[in-house]
């Protein structure tokens, strides 16, 4: 029976903010010490976490003081968690323990990602450092760019798929987009995707840039980007 599954978890990173979707239920023993080892080992790297609770058939006590906890440790790191897709039984049961107070929840993804945007906004850091969207399903791509642009100079949000790339454009309105020109989604986000970044410059990265000798292609790389940005009228850095 579905309430009787044990806690599987599928996390992916947007931007900041890291996506932790729970299907199952979360008790005590195996279910929330897993819970806690997998947030907690990943705040090494990461502050900004979203639960969602879309597919958790049940909570007990455990559960709650666990999600508590782990709220407890990100907002010590300077950081946080928040709740998304609350199924009406676990809102229930935040609602009667009045730990709704206590917990930031949101109906969907996209509205807790753009929260933790909303709050962070530092004008004085955005007006030095363009922003930078970066796209690409490469993990290892990700990380370097992320790494070398930040190295010089730029704010870098980077994401491995269409869907989540759409919310940070949203979000984040970069100063320029770096993507794969082979990537795809379905033909609704592609549609939307496409229609979100329309006149913010572009620099594509091919399977070209993984396999060239990392020091030309990160050479290039910030020359294409210097290049778009001083283009476009008030972009130049």
């Amino acid at each position: 029976m579905g309430d009787e599954m044990p806690l599987a978890m599928n996390t992916r990173a947007v931007g900041k903010v890291t996506i932790v979707q729970c299907s199952g239920r979360i008790i005590a023993g195996n279910e929330t010490e897993s819970l806690r080892v997998h947030i907690s080992g990943m705040m090494r790297d990461r502050k900004h976490f979203v639960l969602h609770l879309g597919e958790v058939a049940f909570i007990d006590s455990s559960g709650l003081g666990t999600m508590v906890r782990l709220l407890t440790s990100t907002r010590q790191s300077h950081g946080d968690l928040k709740l998304c897709n609350l199924p009406q039984n676990v809102h229930k049961v935040l609602k009667l323990t009045n730990l709704t107070t206590l917990f930031d929840t949101h109906e969907s993804e996209d509205s807790a990602i753009a929260a933790f945007y909303q709050r962070s906004s530092a004008p004085e850091h955005a007006a030095a450092a363009p922003t930078v969207l970066c796209v690409h399903p490469n993990g290892d791509v990700l990380a370097y760019v992320r790494e070398l642009l930040r190295r010089g100079g730029y704010e870098v949000h980077t994401s491995s798929s269409l869907r989540d790339g759409l919310i940070l454009l949203r979000v984040t309105h970069p100063m320029l987009l770096l993507r794969d020109p082979a990537l795809t989604a379905s033909p609704g986000t592609q549609q939307a995707f496409d229609a979100a970044c329309a006149g913010t410059p572009v620099v594509e990265i091919g399977n070209e840039f993984s396999t060239s000798e990392a020091g030309e292609a990160a050479t290039q790389l910030l020359e294409s980007i210097q290049a778009r940005l001083q283009a476009k009228p008030g972009l130049a850095s």
